[in-house]
């Protein structure tokens, strides 16, 4: 898609599953539209869709999905503790791609003007969209909550911008605008007190808090209005929640990640939180989130930490591990991080796995032992998340519950890297089989046509040997998971060593044939010493995992 818009309607329902998958479903009839996720809380009673598309077709998602949403919810047994104002709480229009300001601005002009003729309901215009000063944010308009919509209808100030002011107790009120992407991001406390989230909400949002004395009395000004005390950080909204019965959060929306990121708040919390002797236990990212912020901050605990990290993936597991993402529960990357969501994978990873076999099996040349050394790799790396999984959570396994964690985003980072290489590998085949083609009539062709060759046989060298490095990594994985994972899934780690192992032998095969016609004496003796090294590492390791694996089935027989 050149031109891209994504939308990510709040819903106020969380606990139905029926009601979810109905708006869900919804979303999904939609042509060229890319439902990226579906965030729902039971304890915020709201779900969050993020979806993306060509205007038009995001659009008609976001009617459907209205359409629906308002029919099946009713506000009037609606409770939860995220503020809320409507079933259709609030349905922004953001610009990712190809997509100006105005364009949005328009499309949520034109989506107020249907939700109101359609549905009769009263829509506010907020953000970039706003037609005044005390509406550009959503707070403003919001203050009260549904239970105040009935009262504040009476006042001729509170007119919308489309739709009569009457007060529809089913479905509440909507706001909808073009926005900048918001993180909508909560930092999680040791404490189950919600006033210390609260009042560290205060001391860092941009409206900051209310002025008072030793008494705790507000303190006014001349006009007799509250002094407030501005907060740490603009392009902040915070406010104090509860994620469970035990766990307090201060609950944001970071609203320009560019000038306030996710490490920016995350350490100011852990210092405000410190003076009321609670510790910040991680974080979590509600909907998805922008690469980019995550590479951000990863840069800033890099240079905190004095480690030199250039590869942008890294830089997003360091943020993960310093922010604590999987404080709660795993964070997924790659259900998380808005561009792999909408990331086209190629055209051979996107097969079915019968179709995939299927063209192995044809009479063409590619894809062959490469690719499938990759594909094999990574399902290697897909078992080992998949004990990962199955060991989380459980109370038997607790001790080991952050080494778990850790391991599993390591496994899907390595799963992504090779998922990539299945299509490099039989990329760089067609190249070299593309100059070996080159015309060689005159002396000139001939030189071109030899130099062509050589360079696509070391680029054609370096890819399995890509993949035979992330094999090996994928073995010291399942060892971990192996030797502490969820002994009732022993053999799938087992599984995952031999897929590793089989993977990285069948890449270094495909490096040596390389090799066999590279001229470039050094290099070919750079590259054995480096794949030698790898096939002794395998050997020992595949022993290693598969001694563990043995001796802990024959304990259960």
């Amino acid at each position: 898609m050149d031109r891209i818009i994504e939308c990510v309607p709040n819903f106020s329902e969380g606990r139905d599953e029926a009601v979810i998958q109905a708006i869900a479903a919804a979303i999904k009839t939609v042509k060229n539209v890319k439902l990226l996720d579906i965030d729902a809380g039971r304890d915020f009673n709201r779900t969050v869709y993020t979806f993306v598309g060509e205007p038009e077709a995001v659009f008609e998602a976001a009617c459907r999905a209205a359409k629906i949403g308002i029919q099946l919810i009713d506000m009037r047994k609606h409770h939860g503790e995220h503020p809320r104002m409507g079933a259709l709480d609030v349905i922004p229009f953001i610009p990712i791609k190809g997509v100006t300001d105005e364009e949005c601005i328009e499309l949520s002009k034109r989506f107020g003007e249907w939700l109101s003729r359609e549905m009769g309901i009263p829509v506010f215009l907020y953000a970039k969209s706003a037609t005044r000063e005390d509406r550009v944010k959503l707070p403003d308009i919001r203050k009260g909550e549904y239970e105040a919509l009935e009262e504040k209808f009476k006042d001729p100030n509170f007119k919308p911008d489309y739709g009569e002011p009457i007060f529809i107790p089913k479905s509440g009120a909507t706001a909808t605008g073009c926005r900048d992407i918001l993180i909508a991001y909560n930092v999680n406390l040791s404490t189950n007190d919600k006033k210390i989230a609260s009042e560290i909400a205060g001391i860092i949002r941009t409206s900051g808090r209310v002025k008072k004395d030793k008494n705790g009395n507000k303190i006014l000004d001349e006009n007799g209005k509250p002094i407030r005390i501005p907060g740490r950080f603009k392009w902040l909204q915070a406010g104090g929640m509860m994620y469970n019965e035990n766990i307090a959060q201060v609950s944001m929306n970071l609203l320009n990640y560019k000038e306030v990121n996710m490490h920016d708040v995350y350490e100011a919390i852990k210092e405000e939180a410190e003076k009321y002797g609670v510790t910040v236990t991680g974080s979590e990212i509600v909907g998805l989130v922008p690469k980019d912020a995550l590479i951000k901050s990863g840069r800033f605990y890099a240079e905190r930490k004095n480690i030199k990290v250039e590869d942008e993936e890294e830089l997003v597991e360091l943020a993960i591990k310093e922010l604590g993402l999987s404080d709660l529960y795993p964070f997924k990357p790659e259900e998380k991080i808005i561009e792999y969501l909408i990331e086209e994978k190629g055209e051979l990873i996107s097969k079915s796995f019968y179709e995939f076999i299927e063209d192995v099996a044809s009479s063409k040349p590619a894809p062959g032992g490469g690719s499938v050394a990759a594909a094999v790799g990574a399902m290697g790396a897909a078992l080992a998340a998949m004990v990962c999984n199955l060991t989380i959570g459980k109370k038997k396994y607790s001790d080991v519950e952050e080494e778990m964690k850790k391991t599993l985003t390591e496994s899907e980072r390595i799963k992504r890297k090779l998922e990539k290489l299945v299509e490099e590998d039989t990329k760089v085949f067609n190249e070299v089989m593309k100059a070996f083609s080159l015309p060689k009539e005159t002396e000139e062709e001939k030189n071109k046509r030899r130099e062509e060759i050589q360079k696509s046989l070391k680029t054609a060298a370096f890819t399995p040997l890509k993949t035979a490095e992330y094999c090996m990594k994928i073995l010291d994985l399942a060892y971990i998971v192996a030797d502490k994972g969820n002994k009732n899934s022993i053999t799938d780690a087992g599984v995952s060593a031999l897929l590793a192992y089989t993977g990285a032998k069948g890449a270094i095969l495909n490096v040596e044939i390389n090799l066999a016609s590279i001229k470039d004496k050094k290099f070919v003796g750079e590259t054995k010493e480096k794949i030698e090294g790898i096939r002794k590492e395998v050997e020992k390791k595949k022993e290693e995992i598969m001694d563990i694996v043995e001796k802990t089935i024959g304990a259960n027989i």
